[in-house]
């Protein structure tokens, strides 16, 4: 880093001694209707420091330092990058005057758009583990970033392996990413495309004006009535992915006289069934804002939007049960009255307000804002009291029960098994009832349906503000402070026709709530409820410099986050350390990052990056079982984070090319999970904690485009990485006391399992490969036609962590090792399974017209032409934690706890009719 700092230094000093700017001036326009663009970007083609957005009226003004080639790059929001290689005038001679730059409307970007964000919103599942960050890569411009984003992203593909919580996502410079898993919660925005299009983009390391980012990047979505294309904006789309209709509808004002715009926006997207079988999808945005600007250089904003909606959920498959049902099978569905009810419905209902402040000036650049967000976001599901288990894939409900039994083989059994599961496949809604209305329960409910809920109230403000010191060197900085008060419990949805619910532990007889009542009827809370305060401060400063040859930045960040919870319950299991406040958990950390680039000329630029970060844990790895107590994980600490990449990039006429390499390792990270295990020490639900986990990115990246004519382009875009655990994490498992003292496995509630051996095991993070191979046409009467195809391979099932560990070796019943889990056969019976590559064919179309000032498009899509059937991802389930009973169940080749997988979906289609005027 001090290397870093010294080179910001020289080239601040070459460049100050050097001669004067050169002024380009010029104005940006739509080649086809001759409006004027604003906010498009006009940058030097390094991409450093120097760079301006159009006005209002389209005009710029840019100051570059003197050298002797010059090429700008101008683009904008749904249209094509153009390069303008610029003469340098001689000392004496005024600067260029670029006229009128025309820019050709990208309408593939505009139209997949729309496609694309389906992705960003409904990819995202907690309990699935396939949430990805398109809507991050939407905004780029980079090749390799849009197709990672459109193409390879319906694998499940993540850039670089990174966690969608690796990057940084903003509204008007407030960050938004949740503070308990650190992603963006995309449904927030989903559905607003046409007013939300506006984006400033940075990707890994490289600089943003309004925040310290992270080691994915950051997206600034900027909304300011005044920078959309005033009319009206009118769109209808079908599709057979995550729903099936979508109808949208947009007005924008522009500037009025009075200084006066304002947007509105509203949409509804919905499907009864999905592609998958039984997933519903409801989705409802709103959308206003009105801006005010008393002057060319000062505005204030007004924003609220809202966007409920609902989504049926799906549940991951073993190979078993996709044999029997196929890939597009779903257990948490049945009918009822002939209806679809899913029993694992997601409800998200979140209205956030923003107000914005925004001055402009020849040097210097303000922003300021405030946002207060609340509402609601609900998880369904079916519990089963002193009952059978309802769901239809229940392992006893199967054919494999039966030939994994211990006491041999039945095969009659998993007939008659297998018989009744196709008969039926599906949840039984009608016994539920007929079940809860039995007389000799006396109203008591033996199933119903509750959700858990997490209600969150967030306010946020921010400042940010870049300070021009010289025309190649710039200041930005910055601070943000954000307060959420998480109200998290369950409440029952339905009783089914039952009329209360004992609350009380099924298993151990104890008290959710020791003070209230122990019935509990439908509206009611009950089981657990908690409130998790939560508080962020963060503050950068960052330099920008940019030379003849050279150009550098120098970031730096601090922040300090703080978790407390606070019980609301005095849950009998425990009773000391359940209700009230507890600890209050206190995280600082920092960042530095820092980047040089060297210019051959400003086609062929050398880019090299590194950084240093220090973070705080996310919420959700920091409290052991926070429903139940206010344990905390044992030895939480601050995550590390070291990261470095350099890429050569290439710009001649017609091809455009970027080589990347990077390495990024992530030490002292935490994971928190929770299932039932028949480990070594003993069976009981656990919750298990890691800490010290280590992981480590490394891999290369290329992308490439090459226009064949005006006409056609040919692209190609390449991923080779490897990501792996770098250390064994500690393993610890954590459950209550509350039950009978022989089924206890340690009566302390805690046990120390020591290292879980990962070391050297890849990271389920998706594909760990990729190459996608395209060709597009675009006729010069507004039609296009393009075709991807793609390869993704090295994929691999999440890890257990706990049959890594020493427990795994020994027998429960007798506390010593099996003589037969030798470190070989253990070694064979624990080898991670990789999943099988998948290559994938799309096409995509597109038409519009410009019809008496009216602009009129269609888009299609069709992904997976070829119908392939693919797991995108998958996990081992912990259930055997002992070596004896993993063998047991694996002597038939069909395990009743094998691996769990989702699938990709098949060939689907999308449609989107615009229009616009």
């Amino acid at each position: 880093m001090k290397q870093i700092f010294l080179l910001l230094c020289c080239v601040t000093w070459y460049s100050a001694c050097g001669q004067s700017p050169v002024r380009i001036r010029g104005k940006v326009a739509d080649s086809r209707s001759h409006l004027p663009v604003a906010g498009a970007y006009i940058r030097t083609g390094n991409g450093g420091a120097v760079g301006v957005l159009s006005g209002e009226d389209g005009s710029f003004i840019l100051l570059v330092p003197r050298r002797e080639e010059i090429v700008l790059y101008i683009g904008a929001d749904g249209y094509l990058e153009a390069a303008y290689p610029v003469e340098p005038p001689g000392e004496e001679e005024p600067g260029p005057d670029l006229g009128i730059v025309f820019l050709r409307s990208d309408i593939a970007e505009e139209m997949a758009e729309g496609a694309g964000m389906i992705t960003a919103s409904e990819l995202e599942d907690d309990e699935s583990g396939a949430e990805v960050a398109p809507g991050i890569l939407q905004a780029s411009g980079d090749i390799y970033l849009q197709r990672a984003a459109f193409d390879l992203g319906q694998a499940f593909f993540k850039v670089r392996g990174y966690d969608a919580a690796e990057g940084v996502v903003m509204l008007n410079g407030i960050p938004v990413n949740k503070l308990f898993n650190g992603r963006p919660q995309w449904n927030n925005w989903g559905g607003l495309n046409d007013v939300l299009r506006n984006r400033e983009f940075s990707f890994g390391l490289s600089p943003s004006s309004r925040h310290f980012g992270g080691i994915l990047g950051s997206t600034d979505i900027r909304i300011r009535p005044s920078a959309l294309r005033p009319g009206f904006r009118l769109s209808a789309s079908a599709s057979d992915r995550f729903y099936n209709n979508r109808l949208m509808a947009t007005y924008n004002s522009g500037v009025r006289g009075s200084g006066l715009a304002f947007s509105l926006s509203a949409s509804r997207r919905w499907a009864v069934e999905a592609y998958t079988d039984g997933t519903l999808y409801d989705a409802w945005s709103l959308f206003g804002a009105v801006e005010y600007r008393w002057n060319p250089r000062n505005s204030i904003q007004f924003t609220g939007m809202w966007t409920p909606n609902r989504r049926g959920g799906s549940a991951a498959l073993t190979e078993e049960v996709r044999e029997l049902a196929g890939a597009r099978y779903n257990p948490y569905w049945g009918t009822q009255d002939g209806k679809i009810r899913n029993s694992r419905e997601r409800r998200i209902s979140e209205p956030l307000v923003l107000l914005s402040y925004d001055h402009e000036g020849e040097r210097l650049e303000l922003h300021a804002g405030a946002m207060w967000q609340s509402g609601s976001y609900a998880r369904d599901r079916l519990g089963y009291f002193n009952a059978p288990n309802p769901d239809p894939v229940y392992y006893r409900y199967l054919p494999g029960f039966y030939i994994n039994s211990p006491s041999g083989a039945n095969f009659d059994n998993a007939l008659l098994a297998r018989e009744s599961f196709l008969r039926s496949p599906q949840l039984d809604w009608a016994s539920l009832y007929r079940i809860n209305r039995n007389p000799g329960l006396n109203g008591q409910a033996a199933y119903m349906l509750y959700a858990d809920h997490t209600d969150d109230r967030t306010l946020a403000f921010n400042l940010a503000g870049s300070y021009r010191i010289a025309p190649w060197l710039r200041m930005d900085a910055g601070g943000s402070a954000r307060s959420v008060n998480s109200h998290n419990y369950a409440e029952i949805r339905d009783l089914l026709g039952a009329g209360f619910h004992v609350d009380k532990d099924p298993f151990t007889e104890t008290l959710n709530d020791m003070e209230g009542p122990l019935e509990k009827r439908q509206g009611e809370r009950f089981s657990y409820d908690y409130i998790i305060d939560a508080s962020q401060y963060r503050g950068f400063v960052q330099f920008q410099a940019e030379g003849r040859k050279w150009d550098a930045f120098l970031s730096g960040s601090a922040e300090h986050t703080s978790y407390r919870r606070n019980g609301l319950y005095r849950n009998g299991r425990f009773p000391e350390n359940s209700e009230g406040k507890g600890e209050a958990l206190r995280f600082s950390g920092y960042g530095i990052k820092g980047g040089t680039g060297y210019r051959f000329t400003d086609r062929h630029i050398l880019r090299l990056q590194g950084g240093y970060i220090l973070r705080a844990p996310v919420l959700q790895n920091v409290f052991v079982n926070p429903r139940e107590n206010n344990r905390t994980v044992d030895h939480i600490g601050t995550e590390t984070v070291w990261t470095a990449d350099v890429s050569y990039l290439l710009r001649l006429p017609g091809l455009k090319a970027k080589l990347t390499g990077y390495f990024t390792e992530i030490d002292h990270a935490a994971g928190v999970s929770f299932f039932y295990v028949d480990a070594g020490v003993g069976s009981d639900f656990v919750q298990q904690a890691l800490t010290g986990i280590g992981k480590r990115y490394t891999g290369g990246e290329l992308g490439v485009s090459y226009e064949l004519s005006p006409e056609v382009k040919l692209t190609a875009v390449g991923a080779l990485g490897k990501f792996t655990y770098s250390r064994n994490p500690r393993t610890a498992i954590n459950f209550d006391t509350a039950g009978r003292e022989e089924d206890l496995i340690n009566p302390d509630g805690f046990l120390d399992l020591g290292m879980a051996d990962l070391k050297g095991y890849r990271l389920s993070t998706g594909p760990q490969q990729a190459v996608s191979i395209g060709i597009e046409y675009r006729d010069p009467d507004y039609w296009w036609a393009g075709m991807t195809a793609n390869y993704l391979a090295d994929s691999f099932v999440d890890v257990s962590a706990i049959t890594r560990t020493q427990s795994f070796f020994l027998d429960p019943e007798t506390g010593s090792p099996f003589p037969d889990a030798t470190p070989e056969r253990v070694g064979a019976m624990l080898r991670q399974e990789r999943l099988e590559p998948v290559y994938l064919l799309n096409l995509t179309g597109g038409k519009s017209w410009l019809i008496k000032g009216k602009y009129i498009g269609v888009f299609v899509s069709v992904n997976n032409v070829f119908d392939r059937v693919y797991p995108t991802g998958g996990y081992e389930q912990s259930r055997n934690g002992n070596f004896g009973q993993m063998e047991a169940d694996r002597k038939s080749g069909n395990p009743s706890f094998g691996n769990k997988y989702w699938y990709g979906h098949g060939r689907t289609y999308f449609l989107n009719l615009v229009l616009s005027y």
